[in-house]
This record gives structure tokens, C-alpha cells and sequence, in this order.
């Protein structure tokens, strides 16, 4: 077995982790980061595009103005009770109309932190329209967590995503829809990386440069999370797009084309976007063979900002119906999962599972623009040990499982029953609660937003010509399929 992971290409290295854990929505995730911030004793580090310091990491149904589970109170807390902790947070400057939706934060948080101990800054060392989307958390350069998860105030659920769960409250007494998001957890020299990249980022970024702390031991790893696998590489995959004197950085494009090179049964994938015509391609490709994998998207049925509905949504309809038109052996579903009555249930994650090989977790869309235009981050598993197949054959299980309201063993029967992921989803799911994304409505409009990807640039030399991009992308599709399909895209310079 040839490993996907390859450092200078299609990651930027790999580092050992003693042990790594999936974290399944915020619920989860919010609870290990507590326990984590208690622990810590050097240095906590925050990447970011979101982050809102009224979240409460254990909501209860009532929100009021001075909840002790705010995560700003208690980063004020920590860095005032213990003066040899630094704690720096460094969130994305959101262009005007995204902090209007977010009540204007993180931009308050400024003020929020101003005159404590948490150094707080604004991340504008990006292309103009791109944005800065890496989601770590570093401890001690001894704990690291990294996923598609931003810590604000509409991001909180469980895996039940109930109809009407209080907990789901925000600052202004408005609930948010069920959402769901899945947040990787690692410790070691692979946690030790990540916050290498975290201070790389911060001196892009600020311009000052960050020592690693000295080690002062102890283990920040929350007592009450088992781990999911130990003793184990993990390759860290990255995004950073070729801007002033910064070389293009495309890791994740290539890996995801080497993975979906290398699956052999089954290609599972969450995101919050599909607008990737050289990821659909690759796919299709795939499904045209008589014994390739099955293809299994799940996704949200449709996008909960304007903006995104529009150029988000009608883009990943013409990728569905060429995955459909490609699907002649009946292997690819496309699916928006829903609540018990039937609402919308948000997919924000962004993690994908190759087989029982594979397994990837982090903030990067499959869309163009997190192929080069944004910066990403995601931690990645190759591995042929079976203790640890079979864990992200359970993980897989999971995530396919909670959609429908069921267990991950019941979905692991079911494959073998059924004989295979398609096979037990559509055997499982009788309530519905996994439903087929049907293409939406196209105007004139909005088939031209779709054809030239409109909002989606893959890197800064089409952000302003979308007529250029088009052709860029269909370009890379035909070298890729001269090359031979997926395997052979993954070396193209793009």
C-alpha cells in the first residue's frame, strides 16, 4: 500500500500522536476544549474565521449577560489568574457583510479583550475577497484540535440535532437551526506541529515572532475523552494562496484527488460546499468503472446565507447531475439530512473517509476556493493497521449512523447485510431523514453564477475574471483526464 501522504506535496508533513480523537459536533467539542483550557500551563493558541466570546460552552437553555461558561470570560480568567499562561487568539478580519450577520463580531472581541491579558488580533493577510479559514487550538504544544468548528454563538448542537432543543440559544434570545460539525483531537509531536503552524500564521499575520514555549509538562488531554486511536502518524494538509511573497500552497487539493485515487470500496464525504469541478471529475471518473467505489455526499440542503444560496447551491447542483449522469453502475447518493420533523439540519463539518484507510478532518470545503484561494488546515490518517481501520470504520459508521437517528453498529450490520455504505443507507433510512439534494431551480442568472463560478475563485489570478476562471478549471479537467483521472491530477500544477 503506497501512503497518499506525501510531505511537500500532498501534505506538509506528518508527526506522531500518541493518541487522536473525532469529536462529533460542538457539543463535544466545546466540553474537551474546557477541560482543556483548565489544564493548560505555557500557552493557548487560536486560529480562526469565526469566534464569538459570549459562546457558552455548556448552554442550558438561558442566556443572560453574565454567564460563567462564556469562553471570553474564562480566557480573561485564566490569563489574569495565571500570568505565565499566553493566550492569543488571531481570527479572520471579516469582510463587511459577514460581520454584519455575526452581530459584528469577532470585530467587538477587540474591545471585549481590551485591557486583559488575552492578546487579541485581526486576520487581514489574506487576498482581497479570500478569507482566513483555519479552525486550530493548540494547549501546551502538547494538545491540538483541528476541524471545520469556529467557537461563536450559533455553532452549539448535539448529535440528536433535536427539533427544538433550548440549548440552542444565542445572546439575543433567538435560536439557532441544528447544525453539525466534527472536530479531530490530537496530542504529541503531531499537536507540537499544529502549533508550529499556528505561530507561523500569527507572524504572517502580526509580524512578530513566537518562540515555542518552554514544556512544562503535565497532559491537557480531557480526562473524560477515550482516545480513538494511539500510537499513530498524522499528516497535516494545508491551503495557502499565493499572495505578495507567499508561494501558492495546495496540499489539500492534491490529497483529495490522491484519495479518491486510492479508494478501493467506498468514498464517504461531509461538507458544507460541492462546487469543485475537478473534484467532481475525479469522482466521476471513479463511478464509470464497473468495480469502483461507491460515492456518498452528504451535505445541507441548502445553504443558510443569501450569498451562499446563491452561488454555493446552483454551482453543486450541476456538479450533482454530472455525478448522476456519470453514476451507470447506481453507486453515488447525494444526501441533506433532516431533523426528527423533518428541519434542516446545517452540515458545516468538513471530513471525508476513504474506505476504512482514510479519514480527514478539517476546515477545508469542496469548493475551488478552498483549493487555493483560502487558507485551510485539515489532520490526516492513512493507515493499513487493522485496530486502526476498524476505528475509522466505526467513525464512518458513526457520522452515517447519527443522521438517521441510529447507532454506528447498526450501520456497520447493515453494510454487511447490504453490502456496502449505499446499500445500508438505503435500507436504514426509512424515516427520511436522509434526504436526496435535488438540484435547485435555475433562472437565467443563476445558470450563469453556476457556469463561471461565481464567488468561488480557485486562486488569486481569477479572483477578478470569472470568464478566466471558468476556463482555468475545465482546463485542469482535461490535463487531468489526459493524465489518467484522479491519480494523474494530482501532480498538476494548476
Amino acid at each position: 500500500m503506497t501512503s497518499v501522504l506525501r510531505p511537500g506535496d500532498t501534505c506538509w508533513r506528518t508527526a506522531r500522536a500518541d493518541r487522536a480523537a473525532f469529536l462529533v459536533d460542538n457539543e463535544a467539542y466545546f466540553a474537551a476544549v474546557f477541560a482543556a483550557l483548565q489544564n493548560a500551563r505555557r500557552s493557548v493558541l487560536l486560529l480562526g474565521w469565526g469566534f464569538d466570546p459570549r459562546t457558552r460552552l455548556f448552554p442550558d437553555g438561558y442566556d443572560g449577560p453574565d454567564d460563567p461558561d462564556e469562553v471570553g470570560r474564562i480566557l480573561v480568567e485564566l490569563a489574569r489568574a495565571r500570568p505565565e499562561l499566553d493566550v492569543r487568539l488571531l481570527i479572520w478580519r471579516s469582510a463587511l457583510p459577514i460581520a454584519a450577520q455575526q452581530e459584528f463580531f469577532p470585530h467587538k472581541a477587540r474591545q471585549w479583550f481590551k485591557g486583559t491579558h488575552v492578546k487579541f488580533r485581526l486576520d487581514d493577510q489574506v487576498p482581497f475577497g479570500a478569507c482566513h479559514h483555519q479552525k486550530v487550538l493548540v494547549v501546551d504544544d502538547r494538545l491540538a484540535f483541528c476541524g471545520g468548528g469556529d467557537i461563536s454563538v450559533d455553532r452549539w448542537d448535539t448529535p440528536g440535532h433535536r427539533d427544538d432543543d433550548p440549548r440552542r440559544i444565542m445572546p439575543d434570545q433567538e435560536y439557532h437551526a441544528p447544525r453539525h460539525e466534527v472536530m479531530m483531537m490530537v496530542d504529541g509531536e503531531a499537536a507540537a506541529a499544529l502549533g508550529d503552524l499556528a505561530r507561523e500564521r500569527w507572524r504572517i499575520s502580526t509580524g512578530e515572532t513566537l518562540e515555542r514555549a518552554e514544556d512544562a509538562g503535565g497532559d491537557p488531554w480531557p480526562d473524560h475523552v477515550p482516545p480513538a486511536l494511539t500510537e499513530l502518524d498524522v499528516g497535516i494538509a494545508r491551503t495557502v494562496p499565493r499572495w505578495k511573497r507567499q508561494p501558492e500552497v495546495d496540499e489539500i487539493r492534491r490529497l483529495t484527488l490522491a484519495s479518491i485515487a486510492e479508494a478501493k470500496e467506498s468514498i464517504y464525504l461531509e461538507n458544507q460546499y460541492f462546487t469543485s469541478p475537478l473534484v467532481t471529475e475525479a469522482l466521476a471518473a471513479r463511478l464509470s468503472e464497473p468495480d469502483g467505489p461507491e460515492v456518498v455526499l452528504i451535505s445541507t440542503g441548502h445553504a443558510p446565507s443569501w450569498f451562499d444560496h446563491l452561488t454555493m447551491d446552483r454551482a453543486r447542483g450541476a456538479m450533482i447531475w454530472r455525478l448522476r449522469s456519470a453514476d451507470i453502475f447506481g453507486r453515488f447518493r447525494a444526501f441533506w439530512p433532516a431533523t426528527a420533523k423533518g428541519h434542516t439540519v446545517i452540515v458545516h463539518s468538513k471530513t471525508s473517509v476513504f474506505d476504512d484507510r482514510i479519514a480527514r478532518v478539517g476546515s477545508a470545503n469542496l469548493n475551488n476556493r478552498s483549493g487555493g484561494f483560502d487558507t485551510e488546515c485539515e489532520l490526516v490518517i492513512d493507515t493499513s493497521d487493522e485496530e486502526a481501520r476498524r476505528a475509522i470504520a466505526a467513525f464512518r459508521d458513526r457520522l452515517v449512523g447519527h443522521f438517521m437517528g441510529l447507532t454506528g453498529d447498526a450501520v456497520a450490520k447493515a453494510r454487511a447485510d447490504f453490502g456496502g455504505l449505499v446499500g445500508a443507507i438505503d435500507a436504514l433510512n426509512r424515516d427520511g431523514r436522509l434526504q436526496t439534494i435535488e438540484p435547485p431551480h435555475v433562472t437565467g442568472f443563476g445558470e450563469f453564477v453556476a457556469k463561471y463560478h461565481i464567488g468561488d475563485p480557485q486562486d488569486p489570478k481569477d479572483s477578478w475574471n470569472p470568464i478566466r476562471r471558468r476556463e482555468r478549471l475545465y482546463e485542469a479537467v482535461r490535463d487531468m483526464q489526459l493524465l489518467g483521472g484522479p491519480a494523474g491530477a494530482a501532480s498538476l500544477d494548476t
